[in-house]
């Protein structure tokens, strides 16, 4: 076995590690941003798509003709263009021919390509496409030099660099992309507006960002909505290339008669799938988290139809509008972030006056570099055309050589025409362009125009045609050279291309029409959750094992009741469905439902840990009803407590509220309400101890301070009560004791305290009298 060579000295690179990954982390940095995720400002494109509309061009699939195979496109692009996988390219196609993604389809596509509701395209086996109209005219002059072209990755065959772009279509489809460490969001807007921008800054170079913002007002999204950003915000947005846009859905309120009605949306903010906003509104509904909603129905077909129904007419539409804005996507925020290729290699984030003004620049170009290959054309034709008349000026000449000469290339070449220049018509006198006093010679092109002749063409009808023609192409030649040398025809020809295009697609057409409009945000108060709901009495039932109910009405708190089995009442109490009701849990945390929300009374109830995130080694201790302005004392078994207000314990999330602190193996009392001046505690000694409730501080969440003093145990039971009224407690056979005189277990905070008065309960509770 040959054993292992070192390599050469010269193919071993040594350099610090830091510089190595920093460089090769650069390279990977700029591929990603200049050839992947940001778009080039002068056609709107990301190298994907402009491949993608290359390579169609050359399967020559326009606007007006057949349909192909979406799996050819994106092989011919991925073999020929774009060494990545088909389906990313498919993906990339398939989201240009996707009306509700794209406010001017650059794809015409032909089967399944998804829809609004998210549904994906179908495999590109079974779609077919071809290119749009906008597209041809992003297109158009690749033929006359327009752009430079570059080899393609393996280098057998090139490629544009970039497209000429007849339209602005950067921002009338907008962009979107992440590279490293930046990101572009660029929304769509409308071509008729981005076209009269332009028209102004040709005749106005320095107009202000406020002068364009009457032009192009705002995006202009595929699926329509309302814009409701101010016009400040949008003017800065657009002068710093940086903000945002509030989008609201499309809705208007359907009259059923006899006072009913019901908001029908009919169209929905620009990037938000129907199927996942459907969902999310019905759960809303099945969750009662927006109680004067009563159902939700999609009833639409080729259009958007999404009906809302109240839950009475009584309601107020923009009060339930603007609730469902602020829970749901029918209101939705567009980030701008105009970050971009400015000139096909520096990404910088512009504003909207310079995006337009570098797409204006690269237009000129275009202009100025098929105006030169016009020339060059008009030359050569030219050339030809001298030839063509020489040829009908010395015509038995020509023929003779043509009949006779061995050689009649190098014969026409080598001849001297001279004055045989000028032949005498009875019709008139046909001059040559050229001059006459001296010998003249045919070029190698025009030799081999006249050998390709046809017979036909030699009459005198071609020779008039030919004259015609010379002196058309000499004219246009002079305009051309008008052009080349003036920068005001420059912009008027730019110009006229513009209105050209805004024939082809403004707002007299049905696809250039706004779809966007812009209104005042509706603002309407913050209506408390309970005025949304209608009060109606319930009363309240929740089991041992945490099932919960709401019964009809108020029932008598000892009715009988069926539970599941090994489970039975637990709390039973009369509510209203405007409450609000706090579960406090063992481990010190509350937890606020709307008693409006809780399930019906027909069944078992439904757990109460799946309405909110309460662990199942925490016990429920006590659900109370939240009153405001009330005050509770909280206290722990350890002996530990504090008076807190009843409104820091109110939490709407689903994971509660943390308020008192407990530790591992203690667990919390029931919460109790704070109306009196003395507060009495008995431990699991049987020790009574009464104090003065002003020795309780009041605090939000904590551990407290301590309330009695033990030995041994904890604390078993915690009141609040009035000295002047002494203490009250029922005995186990119903009979209600009263103690008077608490003189004897009066004393302060922490202290031990002294044996129960004769008769408490056994089970160290301050039961209700």
């Amino acid at each position: 076995m040959d054993e292992p060579t070192d390599p050469p000295a010269e193919a071993v690179i040594s350099e610090p590690l830091r510089r190595a990954i920093g460089d090769r982390y650069l390279t990977y940095a700029l591929s990603t941003i200049m050839n992947r995720a940001l778009p080039d400002a002068r056609d709107g494109l990301k190298p994907v798509h402009r491949r993608i509309l290359y390579a169609m061009r050359e399967l020559r699939l326009s606007s007006n003709g057949g349909f192909r195979k979406s799996a050819k496109i994106s092989g011919d692009v991925m073999g020929n263009y774009h060494p990545h996988g088909d389906a990313a390219i498919y993906d990339a196609m398939a989201r240009l021919a996707q009306d509700f993604n794209v406010r001017y389809p650059l794809v015409d596509g032909q089967g399944n390509f998804g829809n609004i509701d998210g549904d994906n395209p179908a495999a590109a086996r079974y779609t077919e496409a071809r290119m749009t109209a906008l597209a041809e005219a992003l297109l158009d002059g690749l033929d006359e030099d327009a752009v430079d072209f570059r080899d393609n990755y393996d280098g057998t065959l090139r490629e544009p660099v970039v497209l000429p772009a007849a339209v602005p279509n950067l921002l009338a489809n907008g962009a979107a992309g992440i590279a490293v460490g930046m990101a572009t969001n660029i929304p769509p807007h409308n071509l008729d507006e981005l076209i009269a921008a332009c028209l102004h800054l040709i005749k106005s170079p320095n107009a202000r960002d406020e002068t364009l913002l009457e032009h192009v007002p705002g995006p202009d999204f595929p699926t329509g909505g309302l814009i409701v950003e101010p016009r400040e915000s949008i003017l800065e947005a657009y002068r710093t290339g940086r903000g945002a846009f509030r989008l609201r859905a499309r809705h208007h309120v359907e009259e059923l008669g006899k006072g009913q009605w019901q908001i029908v949306v009919t169209e929905i903010p620009y990037q938000v799938q129907k199927g996942k906003l459907i969902e999310k509104l019905a759960e809303l509904v099945t969750t009662k988290r927006v109680p004067i909603l009563a159902d939700i129905r999609d009833e639409s077909a080729d259009d958007i139809r999404i009906v809302l129904e109240p839950k009475s007419r009584n309601v107020d539409p923009d009060v339930l509008m603007n609730t469902l804005y602020r829970l749901s996507e029918l209101e939705t925020r567009f980030a701008l972030n105009m970050n971009v290729l400015i000139d096909g290699l520096t990404p910088r984030v512009c504003s909207l006056r310079e995006v337009l003004q570098a797409f204006l620049d690269h237009r000129r170009q275009v202009l100025l570099r098929r105006s030169r290959h016009r020339m060059q054309r008009i030359d050569h034709r030219l050339e030809v055309l001298e030839g063509f008349i020489l040829a009908f000026l010395n015509l038995d000449r020509v023929i003779d050589i043509i009949r006779y000469d061995d050689a009649p290339k190098a014969a026409l070449m080598h001849e001297p025409w001279g004055e045989g220049y000028v032949r005498a018509r009875d019709e008139g006198d046909y001059r040559s362009p050229l001059p006459t006093d001296r010998d003249q010679t045919l070029t190698e092109v025009q030799a081999e125009a006249i050998l390709n002749m046809r017979l036909r063409a030699l009459r005198r009808l071609e020779e008039m045609a030919l004259l015609r023609e010379r002196d058309a192409l000499m004219a246009e030649r002079a305009g051309l050279e008008d052009l080349l040398a003036q920068e005001g025809l420059q912009w008027k020809a730019i110009a006229d291309e513009l209105r050209a295009q805004r024939k082809l697609f403004g707002k007299a057409t049905e696809l250039g029409r706004r779809r966007s409009d812009f209104a005042d945000a509706v603002e309407v108060e913050d209506v408390p959750l309970e005025a949304m709901i209608e009060r109606e009495p319930i009363t309240v039932v929740c089991s041992r094992m945490g099932w919960i109910r709401a019964l009809s009405g108020h029932q008598p708190l000892d009715r009988e009741l069926k539970f599941k089995d090994g489970d039975g009442p637990a709390f039973k109490f009369h509510a209203e469905t405007t409450d609000r009701l706090i579960v406090w849990g063992s481990d010190g945390r509350a937890f606020t439902i709307q008693a409006s929300a809780l399930p019906g009374g027909r069944g078992m109830g439904e757990p109460l840990r799946l309405m909110i995130d309460l662990p199942n080694e925490t016990a429920i201790v006590d659900i109370l009803i939240h009153q405001p302005g009330r005050k509770l004392l909280l206290a722990s078994n350890r002996g530990d407590g504090f008076v807190v207000p009843e409104a820091e314990m109110v939490a709407m999330r689903r994971a509660g509220k943390q308020v008192l602190t407990v530790k591992a193996g203690d667990a919390a009392l029931r919460p109790i309400v704070a109306e009196g001046d003395h507060v009495a505690c008995i431990g699991d000694n049987r020790k009574m101890l009464v104090f003065p409730l002003t020795e309780l501080p009041e605090m939000l969440r904590g551990k407290g301070v301590r309330l009695q003093k033990f030995k041994d145990g904890g604390l078993s039971d915690v009141t609040v009560l009035t000295l002047a009224d002494g203490l009250r407690w029922a005995d186990p056979a119903g009979r209600i004791r009263y103690e008077p005189d608490l003189a004897e277990w009066l004393g302060q905070r922490a202290q031990s305290g002294r044996m129960a008065p004769r008769g408490f309960p056994r089970d160290n509770r301050f039961a209700p009298a």
